[in-house]
């Protein structure tokens, strides 16, 4: 008889719905664990492709690189002679390119590439040498090599040649030293201080996703054009003009010397420091692929309990205005399909449209559960009620993985309402008299 009292508890019945809540969670993050997987099984695609094709470029330079003679006393007190490196940055540098990306394929994944075409031209006036405190007659000039940073050598298409002051040079692989520029190329060219250095080149590159360049002018100035549709401006500077469209987009950066962390010339002393201003100076475009269907399920995931908890407090609503009696393991089977949805969305969504796959996990979640609910209590009110409910709460869950800004807002004042709905309709009950075994004949231990 005590058993019997025990089973047919309201308070014992909450607690089996709670418990089982939270059991449900088990698989929810399971499911998502395999989200991650899948997410970590693209990004290897993705890297398979961009090694071959070529990765994120970052382009940088020319800076003058000029080596000297510093002379020091080692620890016998004799004079000595060893080799030190000066920079020099341009004073006026323009880079203007197009950019044409395209989708490559692997397996089920993709990842944006392109090949870009960049001219750059910019002059370089006589060095400041007296200001690094070296002696002109310490300079070799005629030693005096340009460097051009690349990140990617594997992306570049055809060969580099850099027109100085009218004469074409070809360029040689490396940076000949890594103090600044960790990969590239350089050229020679013995200065001559008697005019400044004029230079051109042009780069044919490939490279995956994300295109940067260094603003290493005194006055620097890059226009990109491209026809992708959804840009995502990137890096330390904004464009300060863009124009995007269906067609694509155009942007134009100006950045002077003054919004940039490093000076117009150094020495190899001081390099370290230097090479980490530069890289944090660099700006860019990002080529964004608008749905992340691994961020956008993860997501929802997140938004497990409400799904279960909410679905389970309307059948335990519905359960004691109309006096049924729905099983423990009905719960867990209703249950079982709000964490089954995740998976249908994951796998559709990795071979359709997200938010077609979304569309169909949904109407299959909420026909499953329905029909379901209409056999066990052989009733269609409390199937039509559930697929309304869960109708509603799928349209919002959509609604807040498209509206990332808003989510946290959205979310709790939807959670908020959602609760003042439950205590109005629940304000009339009096919880301490109601007992599972009143419920009526007709209306006992669905199966």
């Amino acid at each position: 008889m005590e058993t019997k009292l025990i089973s047919q508890s309201v308070v014992f019945k909450i607690l089996i719905v709670l418990f089982l809540t939270l059991l449900l969670l088990i698989p929810a993050y399971m499911i998502e664990a395999l989200v991650r997987e899948r997410q970590y099984r693209k990004s290897t695609v993705v890297s398979e492709i961009t090694e071959k094709w070529g990765q994120k470029q970052i382009i940088g330079g020319p800076v003058l690189t000029v080596p000297y003679d510093e002379i020091y006393r080692d620890e016998h007190g004799q004079l000595r002679t060893r080799s030190r490196y000066a920079c020099f940055l341009p004073d006026s540098l323009k880079i203007t390119g197009d950019i044409h990306p395209e989708i490559r394929y692997r397996s089920i994944y993709n990842t944006v590439v392109y090949g870009t075409d960049l001219r750059m031209e910019g002059e370089l006036k006589q060095p400041e040498v007296e200001k690094l405190n070296i002696r002109r007659e310490d300079m070799r000039w005629e030693d005096a090599f340009l460097v051009i940073a690349i990140t990617d050598m594997a992306g570049i298409r055809e060969q580099i040649y850099v027109n100085i002051n009218g004469e074409d040079r070809n360029v040689s692989p490396g940076t000949k030293i890594m103090d600044i520029f960790s990969s590239g190329v350089h050229v020679e060219y013995p200065v001559d201080l008697n005019k400044p250095v004029r230079f051109s080149l042009k780069l044919k590159l490939n490279g995956s996703q994300e295109l940067k360049l260094y603003p290493l002018g005194r006055e620097t100035q890059v226009i990109l054009e491209s026809d992708w549709k959804n840009p995502s401006f990137l890096g330390k500077f904004l464009p300060v003009e863009r124009e995007i469209s269906d067609s694509g987009f155009k942007a134009r950066w100006e950045v002077i010397n003054l919004n940039r962390n490093y000076p117009q010339q150094w020495t190899d002393l001081d390099s370290s420091n230097i090479r980490i201003n530069i890289g944090n100076s660099a700006f860019g475009v990002n080529l964004l692929q608008t749905v992340d269907l691994y961020q956008k399920t993860t997501r929802s995931i997140k938004y497990a309990i409400m799904f279960i908890g909410m679905t389970f407090l309307v059948y335990f609503i519905i359960e004691i205005l109309n006096k049924y009696n729905i099983h423990p393991i009905q719960y867990t089977l209703v249950g079982f399909s709000l964490v089954v949805f995740y998976l249908l969305l994951l796998s559709l969504s990795e071979h359709i449209h997200f938010w077609f796959a979304y569309v169909i996990a949904s109407i299959s979640t909420i026909l499953l559960i329905s029909l379901f609910t209409s056999a066990i209590l052989k009733e269609k009110k409390p199937a039509i009620i559930i697929a309304a409910f869960l109708s509603i709460l799928y349209i919002f869950l959509y609604i807040l993985l498209e509206s990332q800004d808003y989510a946290l807002l959205l979310g709790s004042i939807g959670v908020f309402i959602t609760l003042a709905i439950f205590m109005y309709l629940t304000r009339n009950i009096d919880w301490y008299s109601i007992r599972l075994e009143e419920i009526s004949p007709d209306k006992k231990d669905p199966e």
